[in-house]
Order: C-alpha cells, then sequence, then structure tokens
C-alpha cells in the first residue's frame, strides 16, 4: 500500500476511501486494521496520502464506536475512540498549516525556527492540540501487552518525538521574540509558555510508559525544563506591559535568564533529534536488507531459467482434444530437409530473405507449395 500512494496511477481517493469504508464495520478487529494501516501510511507513504485526508470535509466518525460482541469488544472499542480522534487532528492539522509537523525541516533554520511571530502564535496552538490528542490515547503498561495496541503505540511513539521537536523549536522561537512582542501577543506568548510546561510533564510520563515496555533507553530522549526563573522573568515583563509595579530586574538578568532557557530546551531537541536519526537509520538499514534480499531472490530466479526454457523448449505439446502428444517437439531453429513439406513450413515463417524465382513453378512445385500451405 505504501508503494501504491507512490504510483501515479493508483487513485489516493479510492485508497483512502476503501479504508474509511472499513471503520463502518461493526467489529474492532476491522476497525482498528483499518485505523492502523490509514496511520502507517500517513507516516511513510506519500504526501499525497495525508493531502488528500485533510481535504476531506468528514473523517473517521467514531466517537461513539463500541463493539458489544463480547468483553474485549468493549475494552478495544475505547482506544479506537481515542486513537481515530488523533488521526483526525492530525488530517486537520494538516489541512490547517498545509505540512506534517512530524516531518518538517528541523533546526536553527527549520520552519518553526523562522517562522514569524504572527504566524507562530496561530501555529503552536495547533501542534498543542494534535499534541493532546496523541496523550489522550493515555495506555499503561499492562494494555500494551496486548499486540493490536502496542501495534498503535508504536506509530504514536514516532510521532510523538518528532511532533515534540517541532513544538519545542516553536517555542524556542516563542521565547526568543517574546520581549519584544506587543502586549496582547505578550498575553497569547505567556499562555501558550505555560501549556507547554504542561504538556512536557504529560510527554515525560509517556515516554515512562515507552520504557517500560521494552524501548530501549538509548531511543527514548531526555527532556530538559527550562528553569522556572525563566516563568517568573515572563509574567513580570508582562505586568510591566500592563503598568503594573513589579520588582526591579535588569536587562541583563533577563537576558541571562532567557539564554539559560533556551540553552535547556536546545539541549531537549537535540537529544530529540538524535532518537529520530536513530530511528531514521535503523529504517534505512531495514530497507536495504530488504533490497539485498529481493537482489538475492532475483538473481536466484534468473539462475533458473535457462534450466526453465530449455524443458520447456523439449516438453510435449497438448494438443486441442486435451491429451498429450508422444511424438518430439518441432525443433523450428534447426535445418528442415527438402523432401519433408511439413518441416518446411517453419523454415518458410522464420527465414528473412527466402530465395526468390522470377520463372513460373513447374507442377512439382506447385503441388508441393500447396501441400505446405494447405
Amino acid at each position: 500500500l505504501i508503494q501504491c500512494t507512490n504510483e501515479m496511477n493508483v487513485n489516493i481517493p479510492q485508497l483512502a476511501d476503501s479504508l474509511f469504508e472499513r471503520t463502518t464495520n461493526s467489529s474492532w478487529v476491522v476497525v482498528f486494521k483499518s485505523l492502523i494501516t490509514t496511520h502507517h501510511l500517513m507516516v511513510y507513504g506519500n504526501e499525497r496520502f495525508i493531502q488528500y485526508l485533510a481535504s476531506r470535509n468528514t473523517l473517521f466518525n467514531l466517537s461513539n464506536f463500541l463493539d458489544k460482541s463480547g468483553l474485549q469488544g468493549y475494552d478495544m472499542s475505547t482506544f479506537i475512540r481515542r486513537y481515530s480522534r488523533y488521526l483526525n487532528e492530525k488530517a486537520v492539522s494538516y489541512r490547517q498549516v498545509a505540512f506534517d509537523f512530524t516531518k518538517v525541516k528541523r533546526g536553527a533554520d527549520g520552519v518553526m525556527r523562522t517562522m514569524s511571530t504572527e504566524k507562530l502564535l496561530k501555529t503552536v496552538p495547533i501542534i498543542q492540540n494534535q499534541m493532546d490528542a496523541l496523550l489522550d490515547f493515555n495506555v499503561n503498561s499492562n494494555e500494551l501487552t496486548n499486540g493490536v495496541i502496542n501495534a498503535a503505540f508504536m506509530l504514536l511513539f514516532k510521532d510523538a518525538i518528532r511532533l515534540f521537536a517541532a513544538y519545542n523549536e516553536g517555542i524556542i522561537n516563542l521565547l526568543e521574540k517574546y520581549f519584544d512582542m506587543k502586549k496582547n501577543q505578550c498575553k497569547e506568548g505567556l499562555d501558550i509558555y505555560k501549556k507547554f510546561l504542561t504538556r512536557m510533564t504529560r510527554i515525560s510520563e509517556f515516554l515512562k510508559v515507552a520504557e517500560q515496555v521494552g524501548i530501549d533507553r538509548g531511543d527514548i530522549p531526555d527532556l530538559s525544563q527550562a528553569p522556572s526563573s525563566l516563568l517568573d522573568a515572563l509574567e513580570q515583563h508582562l505586568a510591566s506591559l500592563e503598568g503594573k509595579k513589579i520588582k526591579d530586574s535588569t536587562a541583563a538578568s533577563r537576558a541571562t535568564t532567557l539564554s539559560n532557557a533556551v540553552s535547556s530546551l536546545a539541549s531537549t531537541g537535540l537529544s530529540l533529534t538524535k532518537v529520530d536519526e536513530r530511528e531514521k537509520q535503523a529504517a534505512l538499514e531495514e530497507e536495504q536488507a530488504r533490497l539485498k534480499a529481493l537482489k538475492e531472490q532475483r538473481l536466484k530466479e534468473l539462475a533458473k531459467k535457462p534450466h526453465t526454457s530449455l524443458t520447456t523448449a523439449a516438453s510435449p505439446v497438448s494438443t486441442a482434444a486435451g491429451s498429450i502428444m508422444t511424438t518430439p517437439a518441432i525443433d523450428i531453429f534447426s535445418t528442415p530437409s527438402s523432401s519433408n513439406s511439413t518441416s518446411k513450413l517453419p523454415n518458410d515463417l522464420l527465414d528473412l530473405q527466402p530465395t526468390f524465382h522470377p520463372s513460373v513453378h513447374p507442377i512439382s512445385a506447385a503441388s508441393q507449395a500447396g501441400g505446405t500451405w494447405g
């Protein structure tokens, strides 16, 4: 299916609609399969797939889904409702900003770091909504012993790393611009930063669950929180813009606080990037191993082909009645005997330069030709 999304002659809407159609099934098994497949294509498929999902008026309508067929159906339905909400939010986020937060360029010249103040204040809340929907999957280590839930969680884990990396860079950009913002912008920025601190606590809990279920410690990033003094500095700056009396703080101390905070968040960003790069490298190595296996298989097939051709050429020919002829097959590449009119037919058909006789054929030759074409 991933390969299908990269083929220009494949109808992406039809592919996506087929998956959506399966989510109307009453069985949690079919619905969960459809959701995991959709998420897999959103992450690893061509961008055309998520573009189509973002363009749809309606997405997964599973907020009331409930499989009443058994006890397991009740339990799994809970995760289907949460999972579908995240996939909806992921598609809606793409519709709002026209890119996938988990795939944007990062670093000092990345999308979130170079965004203008106005655009940044509109974009970061969109990341917050997507992050909230992801963390609301809210699964514990005991529930992850279920293979189906675990499959969804692994995709969510990879999204969480990349999404939080973009979120973190947006906050760094926000802090760097904060002391030059207007009063209303500072108010919005302060609210965004406070929400970021809450979500950092939640993502830390999410990563602890990941560690408990066996994800390698090296694949889990270290999150460094900004010093609490930064929040005080932000609040004091806003208070001063609102004309309130505050304790005096020098520009130098404020700059030091901001620098320490940005350094801590940059350290978190670096840790997230290292984890992401390791995951990409592992995926690349897996793909190379798969290609190597396919290449070896192809070479084996090619090695067998000459033997197969000889076998086919020497094999008996089936008659129209369905019985097998026991006479040897005619070798159309051999030089036929001139006395055998039947064996002359293949030679006449394959010879590109037949001998031309301008004179009238004698009767014997004519009767021979008649016998051949008859």
